[in-house]
């Protein structure tokens, strides 16, 4: 992370920066969603982009998620780069015929001829009591899609350049923030910076114990190594920040050094990221394992809206240090 010159901006204002950097370069890309233009952003991240950029590249939609999203894969296949803001990750479902069956599969379906640079950003996961049809992380049901590509960030300074890298990128992007993040603040520095998709972070060093996690969980995994090294256990803790392609070798490479792992994420946990993690692990590093990998996840259930079920639903820090000492062989 550059050192320069660094400042301390939300995480919406990151967001709004890499898209108004990467709008001034190319006039080719344009962001369009609901509420983007007018009321600059259902969470501000689009504010004052109108009114520099104008109604042609700023464009308000109508709440009609499959509409828009096919006009957005269209412009692409056409030679425009979108950016198209869903409300919520659980409104796109309804845009999912367009994102699976055209985004995703026209550059092979068409031989490499034709091709869709489009981003499709919004928020992702719970973000307190709204209900069960507001709060699904989709991470691994997109990861699942050959032809995608799949960032989930977890604080500014990494929202600033992978978003930067996924507009500039040739294939479809789908990028997923968190709600409850959106004023939360962090270091960005004023220089123009790119961030690699596909590369994952170690945010803080450790020896004892591999913790991985991503999105919002990221709180849950640092939490707990604060929490662990009180009690004199080290905890590496590795932010993946792109889901597809997943970078596992960088994992491998961790529990080489600490022999366990532990996996944090708000997914339901059938066929999860955490899954995939594990079996990559297992075949690619069970000589190092000296526990079974474990995991915790969200429940296996909507989420409701009571804040007692709220609380039991998403992974937190308590359980997550509970694993940790499991792994460990320690006392409970």
């Amino acid at each position: 992370m550059p050192n320069n010159n660094m400042r301390q901006i939300a995480f919406r204002e990151a967001l709004r920066e890499a898209m108004n950097e990467e709008m001034r370069k190319d006039d080719r890309v344009f962001l369009m969603g609901e509420e983007v233009a007018e009321y600059n952003g259902a969470y501000k991240v689009s504010q004052g982009m109108l009114a520099e950029f104008g109604p042609k590249r700023v464009i308000d939609t109508p709440i009609a998620e499959l509409g828009f999203t096919a006009i957005a894969v269209g412009a692409a296949q056409n030679g425009l780069r979108p950016i198209v803001e869903y409300m919520t990750w659980n409104f796109a479902v309804l845009a999912l015929d367009q994102i699976l069956n055209t985004a995703s599969k026209m550059l092979a379906m068409s031989g490499g001829q034709v091709g869709c640079p489009i981003v499709f950003r919004g928020a992702n996961g719970s973000a307190g009591q709204l209900g069960a049809q507001h709060s699904t992380a989709f991470e691994s049901l997109y990861a699942n899609i050959p032809g995608l590509k799949v960032i989930s960030v977890s604080n500014p300074y990494d929202a600033k350049g992978l978003l930067k890298s996924a507009i500039i990128d040739n294939d479809p992007v789908v990028f997923m923030e968190s709600e409850v993040m959106y004023g939360e603040k962090g270091e960005v520095p004023e220089e123009e910076y790119y961030i690699p998709i596909g590369k994952a972070d170690i945010k803080r060093p450790g020896t004892d114990v591999t913790i991985v996690s991503f999105n919002k969980m990221m709180k849950v995994a640092l939490g707990a190594a604060e929490e662990l090294q009180k009690e004199g256990i080290s905890a590496e803790v590795i932010d993946l920040r792109t889901i597809r392609p997943l970078d596992w070798q960088t994992i491998v490479e961790s529990v080489k050094k600490t022999n366990r792992l532990v996996i944090v994420e708000e997914q339901w946990p059938f066929a999860s990221v955490s899954s995939e993690i594990t079996y990559r692990i297992q075949k690619e590093a069970f000589d190092y394992l000296d526990a079974p990998i474990r995991r915790i996840t969200s429940a296996d259930a909507p989420m409701h809206y009571a804040p007692n079920l709220v609380l039991g639903y998403l992974p937190d820090v308590p359980r997550t240090v509970k694993l940790v000492k499991e792994v460990m062989y320690l006392k409970k």
